[in-house]
């Protein structure tokens, strides 16, 4: 057995070619570019078990090799993809079910009867391949760049196969991201963690494509960085994921809450105060901002006119040919894997950062709810709107971290913020401002005169 560590970037058919000239893999370039035909067939049983318990099983077959594969349950944030991978050389192409024992078959599937298992896809691709290494510091970094292309064949159905495939060898996964990022700043390069395999099967059933990450337990012990790293990670990775999904399908969902996460994201981290001085935290915040910038105003309109939302995928493609979506994903691996917000943090925002989350949280929470004002906006109804920001950083930490708090009724809050939330981003219609500001004013005291608010507010 051994770990595969990879990062899968979706790119179109010209920019594979640019990267087999590209100057920076060029000078790194070890070996030249070699070519190889893979011809792979996936297995599973017809309940598609092994796909439940994320394992992908194949037999490929490179030239004269034949080898069988067990890949099983690991992680992937952004592209970045970490799992176990077991390889057994085969006589001749036929799955060897002897040798899924007890040493790498998942304990979960422990119980399966494994003659079910069948041919399920296949996946047929040209892989040009090349050794890329250098100096990093002191250390060695190797790395097996995979320019690959082909198709997914699932029955009458197939996707096609384009992509630049990064495995580590040698040296630290940082190198990945470094070499994708470098590489991103002038051709359009796509993080995504969706594997062929994964690929087959959403061929196979549209909806088998998971959207959510695991969801991200927080404790009301654990620190306010820890805190912030897990939920910026989950929100990245499913606003890849949904990236993903919405480029395959269009479903304007999708669309909504690809934005949502961005939204969320950009209110997290403009939320931590001197745990992240705003010098660290200008070029994410910027990234997000131009993009939300683009995004949310679209996505706002298109929830009352059917033709933008016809028209988005189209425009989702455009974004996802130039390099913005790609660097944004790439910088932000860094930037998180780096913690470089904590870099030369001193004083006040230090012990801020290692501070509990729950007594954090429960003092900005309190922070920002008195900074809202809600008294004066049942006054200046119109005037609500400049408070998005803030409303958007109070719902996003009740939305994520609520229950580390010990506040009544807090679910209750919740859900009347994110009504106020919805009318602060309304058009202020003259025929309808009326009607509009009256329920601004109804939400506000109905918010202000909750338990759950008066006990977040408290000194």
């Amino acid at each position: 057995m051994h770990k595969e560590t990879e990062l899968k970037l979706r790119a179109s058919r010209e920019t594979l070619a640019a990267l087999r000239e590209h100057p920076l893999l060029k000078k790194r370039n070890k070996s030249g570019w070699q070519t190889r035909e893979l011809l792979n067939q996936y297995f599973d049983t017809p309940d598609r078990e092994l796909s439940a318990a994320r394992v992908a099983l194949r037999l490929r077959r490179d030239g004269e090799v034949i080898i069988q594969t067990l890949k099983c349950r690991g992680q992937s944030v952004a592209g970045l993809s970490e799992r176990n991978e077991y390889e057994w050389y085969l006589d001749k192409v036929k799955l060897d079910l002897k040798k899924l024992d007890a040493s790498c078959w998942p304990e979960q599937l422990a119980e399966l009867d494994k003659k079910t298992i069948k041919p399920l896809f296949t996946t047929d691709f040209t892989r040009e391949y090349a050794e890329i290494s250098w100096g990093r510091g002191k250390a060695k970094v190797v790395i097996e760049a995979a320019l690959d292309q082909g198709f997914v064949i699932a029955g009458k159905r197939k996707e096609e196969i384009c992509e630049l495939e990064l495995e580590l060898r040698e040296g630290a996964p940082e190198a990945l991201l470094e070499l994708a990022a470098e590489l991103s700043a002038t051709l359009a390069l796509m993080p995504c963690d969706i594997s062929k395999a994964e690929r087959g099967y959403r061929l196979l059933d549209p909806d088998s494509y998971e959207l959510s990450l695991p969801h991200t337990e927080l404790d009301a012990e654990m620190a306010v960085d820890d805190a912030y790293t897990a939920l910026a990670w989950q929100l990245l990775g499913s606003s890849q994921r949904l990236a993903e999904q919405y480029r395959h399908n269009g479903h304007w969902r999708l669309l909504q809450e690809w934005v949502q996460c961005l939204a969320e994201l950009r209110a997290l981290t403009s939320s931590l105060g001197q745990a992240a001085p705003r010098a660290t935290t200008r070029d994410l915040r910027s990234r997000l901002d131009a993009l939300l910038e683009d995004w949310r105003p679209l996505v706002q309109a298109g929830n009352d006119d059917e033709d933008i939302r016809r028209a988005a995928p189209e425009q989702f493609a455009e974004e996802l040919e130039d390099t913005r979506w790609g660097q944004f994903s790439l910088e932000t691996s860094r930037w998180l894997l780096a913690r470089a917000w904590t870099v030369e943090r001193k004083g006040r925002g230090e012990r801020q950062g290692k501070a509990q989350l729950a007594s954090w949280l429960h003092h900005q929470l309190g922070e920002e709810g008195r900074a809202l004002k809600l008294p004066l906006y049942t006054q200046r109804p119109e005037d609500l709107g400049e408070q998005l920001p803030r409303i958007e950083q109070l719902l996003t930490w009740l939305h994520h971290a609520r229950q580390v708090l010990e506040v009544p009724q807090l679910d209750r809050l919740y859900g009347d913020l994110k009504k106020l939330h919805e009318l602060a981003e309304q058009p202020l219609a003259e025929e309808q401002s009326g009607e509009l500001f009256e329920a601004r004013i109804e939400q506000a005291r109905a918010i202000d005169q909750s338990r759950a608010w008066k006990h977040l507010l408290k000194v």
